[in-house]
């Protein structure tokens, strides 16, 4: 093969791997059809249902719609299969958005991708996956985006703590794994977090350890500063701390077969100087604090591939809500971050407003409606309550013409008994 056929070979070998490649898509966009492409697990047989819903607000009635979780205090399971992918030496991105609309207290909104092994019926929290990704609310402590990778059977979480959105709205959600084994984060196609997949979780074992035979010197002083031995404590200082009160006097009626001996109270000495102690002078023999030694750790060994995972072919929701109603929508598993970050604005970033205008509609209309439920019943405590003194005034008036005939009804007796007599 010629040296020209080679170059073309290495060329055209290039291009397949730059190719744009969607793996996976879900906007729930054609009714009811996505029953068919999601598997509910049965592993449990009181899972949780999911629906198709915008939601109570929204941005389009239609391209809003995605799986919404209907239950309160359920566990949910739910899982869609794709063709079977390696990300090896390209990019791996994973999207969604999540919609917390019920002011969620504690609950996931994470999503998993598993190996294509996966039995979707069968699938639980147990269930081995690869990545999982998404924002976990718990109580005011726990406001949280979960990145775990699965790295040689085993899970681990990311070090750092990136903080996810905790109010009602659609956010974007967006994770990229380079095959250089660096990673990105976005939130509503901001980056958030970025760095290196070794540095930024515990996959490997560290570079260095401490030398197991280095031990510190006997004769190394770590202390910076040391008694003045020059000094000598005054002749003068050593004072009681408390004295008799120079000023008490023993009172005309104490008697002492009754009341024992008199004693001043105590007070504090004003010439007390309290314990004595050298002066602090720089230590000559002082050597800095004493560092333990390092070497390589024989157990490191570098992995290029750590990004990489050989079967990619389920994504799933596998969580617990205390309070239901997540909307999940915008699936998107490629290799092309700028594609990613192109169909996160076409979708989410053409709603995002128009959601926000109708939630604050709805607001301003209940805020509406309450104001004037609170004005009709101060109202109608204020005709009670006036309903009531009118009651009371009519009684009284009443009273007081009963009492005015029984007046006159004694009036007219004592006159009629006078008339006899």
């Amino acid at each position: 093969m010629s040296a020209l056929s080679l170059l073309l070979s290495a060329l055209s070998v290039a291009s397949i791997l730059a190719e744009t490649t969607v793996y996976f898509r879900e906007q729930f966009d054609d009714g009811d059809e996505w029953t068919n492409r999601w598997v509910e697990s049965k592993h449990k047989n009181d899972y949780g249902k999911f629906i198709l819903s915008a939601g109570k607000f929204y941005g389009d009635a239609e391209k809003d719609k995605g799986i919404q979780t209907s239950q309160d205090a359920h566990f949910y399971s739910a899982s869609a299969r794709f063709t079977s992918f390696s990300n090896e030496g390209q990019p791996l991105v994973l999207q969604f958005t999540v919609k917390h609309e019920q002011s969620i207290d504690c609950g996931g909104g994470y999503i998993k991708l598993f190996p294509a092994q996966l039995n979707q019926e069968e699938m639980h929290g147990d269930s081995t996956y690869n990545i999982m990704f998404g924002p976990d609310i718990c109580g005011p402590g726990t406001k949280k985006v979960h990145v775990i990778l699965n790295y040689k059977g085993k899970n681990h979480l990311i070090n750092k703590d990136i903080r996810c959105k905790d109010d009602e709205y659609s956010h974007l959600y967006t994770l990229v794994l380079q095959p250089d084994n660096t990673y990105q984060v976005k939130i509503d196609n901001k980056k958030v977090e970025s760095g290196s997949l070794e540095e930024d979780w515990d996959l490997l074992p560290t570079k260095k350890i401490k030398d197991p035979d280095a031990t510190k010197p006997e004769d190394w002083d770590e202390r910076e500063k040391i008694p003045n031995p020059d000094d000598k404590k005054p002749e003068e200082w050593d004072k009681p701390e408390n004295i008799p009160d120079p000023d008490a006097q023993k009172p005309q009626d104490w008697d002492e077969e009754m009341d024992g001996e008199w004693e001043p109270a105590m007070v504090t000495n004003p010439e007390y100087k309290g314990e004595w102690k050298p002066s602090l002078i720089d230590n000559p023999a002082y050597k800095g604090k004493w560092v333990h030694p390092e070497i390589d750790n024989p157990e490191y060994t570098a992995d290029a591939e750590i990004y990489k995972y050989d079967s990619i072919g389920v994504i799933g929701l596998d969580l617990w809500q205390v309070k239901s109603g997540t909307i999940f929508d915008n699936f998107l598993i490629t290799n092309d971050p700028g594609l990613a970050e192109e169909v996160g604005n076409d979708t989410w970033g053409q709603t995002k407003e128009l959601e926000k205008k109708m939630k604050e509609s709805q607001d301003e209309t209940e805020r509406v409606a309450r104001e004037e439920e609170d004005k009709q019943r101060k109202d109608e405590m204020k005709d009670g309550e006036e309903e009531e003194e009118k009651e009371e005034e009519e009684e009284e008036e009443e009273e007081d013409e009963d009492e005015e005939e029984e007046q006159d009804e004694e009036d007219d007796t004592d006159s009629n008994l006078k008339d006899e007599l």
